[in-house]
C-alpha cells in the first residue's frame, strides 16, 4: 500500500508533502490578513510624538481612521477603509455595524501632528455616536 504501510503491523509512513501544503496555505492566509491591516495605515501622516507610547494590542478588533491635514486648504480629510471622506456622517453607520458585531470594538485615530484638536474631536464624536467608547490614538515613540 503506498504510504500507508503494508497492513501487517508496520508503522505508517509520515507524509511531509501534505503538511507543507497546509503550512503554505496558513502562511498565505496570515500574510494576506496582515497586508490588509497595513494597507489601512496612511504613510503620509506624520504622527505626533509620545515618549511613553506603548505597543498596540493587535489581538483586538479595531478600525483605523486616518486624519490628514491639508495646510493649504485648512481642512482635514478622514480616511476609513481606503475611502476618503470630507465629513464623518457616512462612517457612523459602518462603525455602528462593527460595534454590533463585536462589543469590544476599538477605534484607532491616526491623526497628523498638524491636525487641529477640533478635527480629532469630530472623530471621537462619530465613534461615540456609533456607540464605541474605546478609542486609541496612534503616536510615534520618538
Amino acid at each position: 500500500m503506498a504510504g500507508g504501510g503494508s497492513g501487517d503491523g508496520e508503522e505508517p509512513e509520515f507524509q511531509i508533502a501534505p503538511m507543507i501544503d497546509v503550512l503554505l496555505v496558513l502562511l498565505i492566509f496570515f500574510m494576506s490578513s496582515i497586508t490588509k491591516q497595513v494597507a489601512r495605515v496612511d504613510k503620509s501622516i506624520t504622527l505626533p510624538v509620545a515618549t511613553n507610547a506603548t505597543k498596540r494590542d493587535s489581538a483586538r478588533d479595531e478600525s483605523i481612521i486616518n486624519v490628514r491635514w491639508d495646510p493649504a486648504a485648512l481642512r482635514a480629510t478622514f480616511t476609513f477603509e481606503d475611502t476618503a471622506y470630507e465629513k464623518l456622517d457616512p462612517v457612523v453607520p459602518l462603525l455602528a455595524q462593527r460595534q454590533s458585531v463585536s462589543k469590544k470594538h476599538r477605534i484607532v485615530i491616526r491623526g497628523d501632528r498638524l491636525v487641529p484638536a477640533e478635527q480629532i474631536a469630530l472623530v471621537m464624536a462619530a465613534a461615540a455616536e456609533a456607540g464605541i467608547a474605546d478609542i486609541t490614538f496612534a503616536a510615534a515613540p520618538r
